[in-house]
Parts: structure tokens; sequence; C-alpha cells
């Protein structure tokens, strides 16, 4: 890469509008970020809120961070991909993963089964639905004969040897990382401390090398919480509860461990029902290790997990309470400032 390349993920857990959500993406293309990341949990639905960006941007990459594979089929997901690249070939990523039990079982009623299984036969159909494939599969998990998609996603970029719409599996667990490593276009990391990540990519070129694939055919993909706007110390202690919020969930606490000394304690009062109890397990030193607050902590965690091995570290730019557009908006141009990133880039794709 001949320029840094750095992200941001859009913090849509808190309660901000599809219009203070686009801005921000707005802001992140006018500052020089090579991509932009909208995640699904409950606040915007993915595909209207990148469709609403794409058509108010006009270089930045923009991405899913991250897709349930049990929330929509392989086809209504190829066709919501297809739409977004038709518009701007290159510029779209698909970022797919497994979820939770919480948001796939409690949230959307569907039964959490076989996260690995399942999200392969995903990957794998849905990459031939957007080729336009007709499909014709009865796997384990998941069905569809007939389908063909009618809308084409573009032709891949000349000269790029990347997929018109590459494909970006979030991965925590072992299995998941060698998975990514044997289907994916990158592996998208989360909760990973930049310590922990040559581990992670070990897992990954595993999984590569047992279907014959370079393992340097797949990216590093790094997200991580950071805030640099004018209240640190209220960020923190949102951060704190964010950390252990995501500590606890079930398919995501083992991944805590190196970087949560008290993991076990939190999770003692967290089972007990004692909220309270488990943030006091939470102390600076784990929000610090997992997440970044101030200018040059943000700074210096992008450039650590380029240093560590990442092709894209990419900034949740939280805010400081739900609600908060001036924190975010901070951190995407302090960050950008403090980078040196290059407001003119080249286009990914149009």
């Amino acid at each position: 890469m001949t320029a840094l390349a750095v992200g941001i993920t859009l913090p849509v857990e808190d309660g901000l509008s599809a219009r203070d959500l686009v801005g921000l993406i707005v802001e992140a293309e006018r500052c020089g970020y090579d991509t932009a990341l909208c995640g699904e949990v409950a606040g915007p639905e993915v595909f209207s809120l990148l469709g609403l960006a794409l058509a108010s941007t006009t270089r930045i990459r923009l991405a899913s961070g991250i897709v349930a594979v049990y929330t929509r089929s392989p086809a209504l997901t190829a066709m919501g991909f297809a739409t977004l690249s038709s518009w701007a070939p290159g510029r779209i990523v698909a970022g797919l993963g497994s979820s939770s039990p919480i948001v796939v079982g409690s949230w959307h009623g569907r039964e959490f089964d076989a996260p690995l299984a399942t999200t392969e036969e995903f990957v794998e159909m849905f990459r031939r639905a957007l080729s336009g494939e007709k499909l014709a599969t009865d796997g384990r998990r998941l069905r569809s004969n007939g389908f063909r998609l009618a809308i084409s996603p573009g032709s891949p970029i000349p000269g790029s040897a990347a997929p018109v719409v590459p494909v970006w599996l979030a991965a925590i667990n072992p299995g998941m990382l060698a998975l990514a490593g044997r289907v994916a276009d990158a592996v998208f990391l989360t909760w990973c401390p930049p310590a922990e990540v040559a581990s992670k990519i070990v897992s990954v070129a595993a999984g590569a090398c047992s279907v014959d694939r370079a393992p340097d055919a797949v990216e590093v993909v790094t997200s991580f919480w950071g805030y640099a706007g004018p209240r640190p110390e209220v960020a923190r202690e949102r951060l704190r509860r964010s950390v252990l919020g995501y500590a606890m969930v079930p398919t995501h606490r083992a991944a805590f461990a190196h970087a949560f000394p008290g993991l076990d304690q939190a999770g003692a009062a967290w089972d007990a029902g004692d909220r309270t109890g488990a943030l006091r397990h939470v102390d600076d030193g784990v929000v610090d290790m997992l997440c970044a607050i101030g200018p040059e902590a943000v700074r210096d965690r992008v450039l650590e997990y380029r240093e560590a091995g990442v092709d894209l570290p990419i900034v949740l730019v939280t805010g400081a309470e739900p609600g908060d557009t001036d924190g975010p908006r901070a951190t995407i141009r302090v960050v950008a400032e403090a980078l040196g990133l290059d407001a003119a880039r080249s286009d990914h794709g149009t």
C-alpha cells in the first residue's frame, strides 16, 4: 500500500438517525478514510443505510460490518449487495458473520445452530448467487432451488485481482478464523488487541493452506473502539460497559480471556445477575487494552495494528454517550489529521 489505509465503523448502537450516520461517512470520505462500515444490531437496517451513503459519496468504500448469516437467505443477501454494487462496482464489500445467540435466537427467533457449518454453506451459496449461477442447493443447513440473480453487481475493476464484491468474514474463535482462511477475501477481527493479531493470523493461514490458498491472499481487517472527542472520561465509562457487555456474550467470552484478567469473576457476577459487581472487574487496564481513548491513543493503536500485520485498521467512532455526534466527528477529523490521511486518495471504483 502506498498510502495508509484506515477505515471507520459507524456507532450504530448510539441511537443516531440515518442522516447523522451518513453525515459521518461523508465526513470520513472528506478526511481521506479508505472504508466506512455499517454494522447491523438493532439500529439501522444495513442495506438501506449503505444505499443512502452510496448516493451521498463518490469515493469511499462501503461495507457491512457485519451482516448475520442467519437473518437473511444467501439469495436475498446477494440481491442486496448486487443492487449496491451495480451503482458503484468496486466500492462495496460484503461483511458476513454468524452473529450471536442473542441477536439470532432471542431477537429474530431463528435457531443459532452450528454457526461454523452454517456460515460455510452461506458463503458458498452467496458467492454462487452473486456470480449469476442458478442455485440448486439442498444443503444440511441452507436450501435454495431455482433462484438466479437478475441484476448484475458489475465487473471487477480492471487490473484488480479482487472480486467485484469481496467477502470479509467476521471471526473470533479458531474454527471461524480457519474458515476465513479457506473461503473469505479478508478476515474481520474485533476485540483483538495488537498483541493477539499474530496468533489469529496463524489460524487464518492454516485454514488457507488447508485448501492450497496462499496465506497472504486473505487480507486482515481489524476494528477497535476509539474515541478522540472532547469528553474522554465520559467515553471511558461508556467503553467500560461496552467491553463488559460484549465479553459476556457466550460465543465471544473465551476470546476475551487474555486481555481481561478478571473475566471469570466478572462472568460469575454477570451470570448471577449482579451487573454492577461484574463491571467492577473491568478496570482501566482492560479498557485501554481493548479500546483507545484520546487522539494519541487512537493514532498509536492504528499504527500498532499495522505493525502487527493488519492491512486495514478500522476505528469504531463511538460517542461519549448515546446520541452524541460531536465525539464521532471529532474522532474522524482529529485522527485523520494525526495520521496524515490523504483526502485526495484514488477511487475504489467509479
